[in-house]
């Protein structure tokens, strides 16, 4: 990866924890945006102490947090839905990033074998309460031993991010299924929404994916992108945090509108506010 100080693509600002300011780096090559500079691993999880954020806690004290988790049991049955379409044959997922558990859940009810990590310990305390089992990272897996793994919205999360590919290399059957969400800088509402854009979330979110970038980085240890799917509410969730980041409200109708406009102009460039990427083993 190719990142230089002086290639900025846009300087944004941590809105919901530190009120510090961040510059993104672009690696043109990859069209790959790298937060800069990088919280050290020792630091970074104080950018996490917020009670606002939300895939830690299954709180519902606000409309917006009611609403979201609303989606989210939704989003949640289409993801199964999703995996056991990809590789009928029920057997080993792991879910990297699992929250509180609520993906795990759904799919250990319909008789998936279950296994997650999460570094929260908050969110991982809450999702036992739900039968939900965890590991303790990556290395303690065995090779070649996952049907699927998943990770929805986590792998912009990761600091060693090249280092972790080959991890998830490692422990996908030759076989299997990877399928990884995350946001996408050439959306719509992105361009839109500039340095208030809620899905830049630095420093929480380390890099920052376009299509070309996922399919290039896999690539590089053999892995094969074989289809790009759409997320067509996460449009309107990061339109209507990007509003209250830009003019202190949650504007419901601007923010809808965007989104809704985003979307529809995703049926024609294909670029939408995120996207799940399937990838298999080439």
């Amino acid at each position: 990866m190719n990142f230089s100080n002086d290639n900025v693509f846009i300087s944004v600002k941590d809105y919901s924890v530190s009120g510090e300011n961040f510059e993104l780096l672009l690696d043109e090559e990859l069209q790959l945006l790298k937060t800069h500079p990088q919280p050290s691993t020792v630091n970074l999880p104080k950018y996490y102490e917020s009670d606002d954020y939300i895939s830690h806690t299954d709180g519902k004290r606000s409309l917006f947090e009611k609403a979201y988790h609303f989606i989210k049991r939704k989003a949640i049955r289409d993801k199964v839905a999703l995996i056991t379409s990809l590789q009928p044959q029920k057997g080993q997922l792991l879910d990297i990033g699992a929250g509180t558990g609520d993906f795990l859940q759904e799919a250990k009810n319909q008789n998936w074998n279950c296994v997650g990590i999460e570094p929260s310990e908050k969110a991982k305390t809450i999702a036992m309460g739900k039968g939900v089992s965890f590991a303790g990272d990556l290395t303690t897996l065995e090779n070649n031993s996952f049907d699927v793994i998943t990770m929805w919205h986590v792998l912009e999360h990761v600091p060693d991010l090249e280092n972790y590919i080959f991890e998830l290399k490692r422990l996908l059957k030759p076989d299997g299924t990877l399928l990884i969400a995350v946001p996408n800088y050439k959306s719509f509402d992105a361009q839109y929404y500039g340095k208030f854009w809620a899905a830049y979330d630095v420093p929480r979110h380390l890099w920052h994916f376009s299509k070309i970038s996922i399919e290039k980085l896999f690539a590089n240890q053999n892995m094969k992108l074989v289809k790009v799917l759409p997320m067509v509410f996460d449009s309107f969730y990061v339109s209507l945090l990007s509003e209250k980041y830009k003019t202190g409200k949650m504007n419901f109708i601007s923010g809808f509108l965007i989104g809704l406009q985003s979307n529809l102009k995703a049926k024609r460039n294909f670029e939408y506010s995120s996207h799940i990427y399937v990838i298999k083993n080439d």
